[in-house]
């Protein structure tokens, strides 16, 4: 079923308008308002890069978001799903997702539920994959680290590009040069090479209270490990975020030396194909995502 373009909500008539259009000053006073750190420059980069809607009132003030970001024809993620505190309780968020859901129909869909949001997405009928550990804090720069035997690290350059968003794909599931372009642009990234070839790659930039490194694409974990390590140091002593579905082993034991601990957590869900079941990182020496570009990016 179609939804309402227009609803009652709280006394409040709310209407559905384009996000991008809307003044990224309003869509960051949302953000805050539930507590969430994107700064509006975080707000500008994802509305480069993917599409979404607000819900106004009928004096123009924001009371909820959503966002989608179209990877490839079958495969899309969603997040940015917000709704103000006073309208959380009235039905605002399942009136949003019915608007993206319409929009992003025939696409498997995936996402990272909050704990707040994950009885909505259930009654959409997502299904849990898996979970995410939000590491962060304020960074300790790691010993001095060699790199793996028969490899060597560089910096990461517009060039590039086309082999880490192979790497990328084969971890991932989808296609994401479009996103990984961008980031490029307002990111330092790290290359691990072996042969003349990249086989890990990882990029880092500023995010809400200070940096977020991610993505990580590596095939294990000392190579995910060596190119984490110069953000750690680069970034010790302030606010270093790294979002990651690796609970045990090594890589998670190098988190918690650099003073990244386990903040918080959300949960992987998908609706239609399972998300993380289409990745082929699941096997020996084949890449895997070891950090998330974000929640919201996957």
């Amino acid at each position: 079923m179609v939804p309402k373009e227009s609803r009652v909500v709280d006394s409040f008539d709310m209407r559905i308008a384009d996000l991008s259009t809307t003044d990224l000053d309003r869509l960051h006073a949302l953000s805050i308002s539930v507590g969430w750190p994107h700064r509006a420059e975080d707000w500008q980069l994802l509305r480069e890069i993917g599409e979404g809607i607000v819900a106004m009132d009928e004096i123009g003030r924001i009371m909820g978001s959503a966002m989608w970001f179209p990877y490839d024809v079958h495969f899309a993620t969603i997040g940015m799903v917000i709704t103000s505190p006073r309208l959380q309780s009235n039905g605002a968020g399942q009136w949003l997702m019915g608007h993206v859901l319409d929009r992003l129909e025939g696409r498997d869909l995936g996402l990272n539920a909050t704990r707040a949001a994950r009885r909505l997405y259930q009654s959409l009928n997502f299904t849990r994959e898996g979970t995410v550990y939000q590491c962060n804090g304020e960074a300790i720069a790691p010993p001095e680290l060699d790199p793996p035997v028969g490899s060597v690290l560089r910096a990461l350059e517009p060039g590039d590009l086309d082999a880490i968003a192979e790497l990328d794909k084969a971890a991932f599931g989808a296609d994401r040069r479009i996103l990984l372009a961008r980031l490029l642009t307002c990111s330092k990234g790290i290359a691990l090479m072996r042969g003349g070839k990249i086989e890990a790659f990882s990029l880092c930039r500023p995010f809400g209270r200070g940096h977020v490194i991610g993505p990580v694409v590596a095939a294990r974990d000392e190579d995910a490990i060596a190119v984490v390590h110069p953000h750690a140091t680069r970034h010790a002593a302030s606010f270093l975020r790294l979002d990651t579905r690796e609970k045990d082993g090594r890589f998670s034991e190098f988190l918690s030396r650099c003073g990244l601990p386990v903040y918080d957590t959300v949960t992987t869900m998908s609706l239609g194909r399972r998300w993380l079941a289409i990745r082929r990182g699941d096997g020996p020496r084949e890449p895997r995502t070891y950090a998330l570009a974000s929640h919201t990016l996957g």
